[in-house]
């Protein structure tokens, strides 16, 4: 793909009243689902239960884009259309999850890193070959005594900038999810501090590996308490806690008071300009906020 036409399947991933479908559940994940109900995980009840998914009546009036698992790409329904074909003939973008987990970072007790960078180069050209326009990759932070240190939060913004430039140079739009997670005890204001953190390092890498911010899409997290926390910030709590020299850059639908660019994020700043360790300020993008931004998920959207 050119960058425009990365562009424009960004943002129709990303259309008014619609959301991405996540339908890449791991062998063991589905095998769990269907357990649960008492269900063989085979291929055809596999097959059986994505295809039901795929040709629900009206589903392309709801869904702009579904990620497919491995399996899931390469199967066809019972008329023999496979499924990328059959998403794409009702308007539906197929996209693929790429990433393959993550793993110990060793001497990091708590953390991991992603991995899947290995021959994902060739892996993204058969992918676009079997009907995938865009792919997904979600890096995994978590807060906790000590954590996230600087190195987590540096390999799996490494990672996922890595990624999306091979994605790009491939032809795929990649999702960019560093997600800090939900679990702990932390505050709402413990969790700003480390996705703020987050975010900077993974665009300062994006930019760095000169990644086409506008031919991307971010998928954020939700900044509340920690769920263990006794005391949970409803949404007003989660408004206040913005300082008030930065509120203006804050919302997804908010524009940059100087610049007239949209922020990313729908509850937490994204326009940093702190200098990142050893490299030169962020205003190497080419202003305060983050140009491309307007191509995000919103959380829970997928």
């Amino acid at each position: 793909m050119s960058k425009q036409e990365l562009e424009t399947v960004a943002q129709s991933m990303v259309a008014k009243g619609k959301g991405i479908l996540a339908a890449d559940e791991s062998m063991g994940t589905i095998k769990r689902r269907f357990d649960s109900i008492k269900i063989e995980s085979n291929e055809n009840n596999r097959r059986a239960y994505r295809e039901m998914l795929f040709t629900t009546k009206g589903i392309e009036e709801a869904i702009s884009g579904v990620i497919l698992f491995d399996e899931t790409i390469r199967t066809s329904a019972s008329d023999g259309t496979p499924f990328p074909q059959v998403l794409s003939k009702k308007g539906i973008i197929p996209g693929i999850k790429v990433d393959k987990g993550p793993v110990d970072i060793p001497g990091f007790p708590g953390e991991v890193v992603t991995e899947g960078l290995d021959g994902l180069r060739s892996r993204v050209k058969e992918y676009r070959e079997l009907g995938a326009k865009f792919a997904k990759w979600r890096a995994v932070i978590t807060i906790g005594d000590g954590i996230p240190t600087y190195t987590c939060m540096e390999a799996n913004a490494h990672a996922l900038a890595r990624y999306a430039a091979l994605c790009q140079e491939g032809g795929l739009v990649p999702i960019v999810e560093p997600e800090v997670l939900l679990d702990g005890s932390h505050t709402v204001e413990r969790c700003e501090e480390v996705t703020e953190k987050t975010l900077k390092i993974t665009f300062a890498k994006l930019f760095d590996h000169r990644v086409h911010l506008e031919g991307m899409i971010l998928k954020p997290s939700m900044v509340v308490s920690g769920k263990d926390n006794q005391t949970q910030a409803g949404a007003r709590d989660r408004f206040l806690i913005r300082r008030p020299e930065r509120r203006k850059c804050h919302g997804a639908s908010q524009r940059h008071e100087r610049h007239g660019t949209p922020s990313v994020g729908s509850e937490f700043l994204l326009c940093p300009r702190a200098p990142r360790p050893g490299a030169e300020s962020m205003e190497r993008t080419g202003g305060e906020c983050f140009r491309g931004a307007e191509n995000f998920l919103p959380p829970g959207q997928v």
